[in-house]
């Protein structure tokens, strides 16, 4: 007999939990049901981060540094393109840029890619003024950017989640061409770590107390809520809350997509209100005195 189920995963995951809560309470099963989130995408709302993201983004190390060997090993106009997985936000890719530091071009689902060079935030501009000074160049692209100019795949994989289109190809060929109209040769080196970034062991970063959270919650009698960090402290997080704010994604005007422009010096293509450096985070400290405590059972 089953009387503490602990289920593990992102926002959908989560979902599917409450209706099994909502069924338990229906049946009068005395059942408690904890959600533990764990994504790399790093896209669970309220939270200050997933399980997995961190050990996500030290993966992603790997890739990139490959990718600065490729680029430079091929001067002049060594190019190194890096996919890294992220849905529907761009965590993975914004933060493993800031991480490594010698990335020159970060794009993700939230801010479009403008790829005319006529336009001043020309991401294959900024790419040939960057070769032109430092002789090569380091691109990384989140899995889900470029839907602005790729569109929407109609298709669905088997989990029902939207095929993505192809942007890594159709930005190295893009690049390719860009060069090639230009009168310089270029190599382009593309890296696709595909699953190997969440394939690997726990990094010390994403060791928190989430386990013990959730045991805690069970035997005090709580059900219908999951556990993590907020502003730093171990909390117990209803569900339904969650939920509703997930998934979450990179504010454009905020500190994190700041602090990629100022690593990469690339064109900001999203801002239309300049920089306001108040981020998902700052919201939910406004939100955290509000938050109520789930139910016992």
């Amino acid at each position: 007999r089953i009387n503490q189920l602990y289920i593990i995963g992102g926002d959908g995951t989560h979902r599917g939990a409450y209706h099994l809560v909502q069924a338990c309470d229906k049946r009068k099963l005395n059942v408690a049901i904890c959600g533990i989130p764990k994504t790399i995408d790093n896209d669970v709302g309220v939270i200050d981060q997933s399980f997995g993201f961190h050990s996500a983004v030290q993966a992603a190390q790997v890739a990139i540094s490959s990718a600065v060997v490729e680029a430079k090993g091929n001067k002049p106009n060594g190019i190194g393109v890096v996919k890294l997985m992220g849905r529907s936000s761009g965590y993975i890719a914004a933060h493993a840029t800031i991480a490594n530091g010698s990335v020159d071009l970060c794009l993700i689902p939230e801010v479009p890619i403008i790829i005319d060079e006529s336009d001043e935030n020309s991401c294959l501009k900024h790419l040939e003024d960057v070769v032109s000074c430092a002789g090569h160049a380091v691109v990384v692209v989140a899995e889900g950017a470029g839907e602005d100019i790729l569109g929407e795949s109609a298709e669905k994989d088997a989990g029902g989640n939207k095929k993505l289109q192809p942007i890594g190809n159709f930005l190295v060929d893009k690049i390719t061409n860009h060069f090639k109209l230009k009168g310089k040769e270029t190599t382009v080196k593309y890296i696709d770590p595909s699953y190997t970034v969440r394939s690997v062991p726990a990094a010390a970063g994403d060791c928190q107390i989430l386990a013990a959270g959730a045991v805690h919650g069970v035997m005090a009698g709580f059900t219908g809520f999951s556990v993590g960090l907020v502003n730093n402290h171990s909390v117990m997080i209803p569900i339904p809350t969650l939920v509703a704010n997930s998934p979450r994604v990179i504010n454009k005007d905020g500190r994190t997509w700041a602090r990629v422009l100022r690593v990469t010096g690339q064109p900001n293509a999203g801002s239309e209100n300049g920089n306001k450096c108040e981020e998902e985070e700052t919201k939910n400290e406004k939100k955290a005195s509000s938050w109520f405590f789930p139910s016992k059972k």
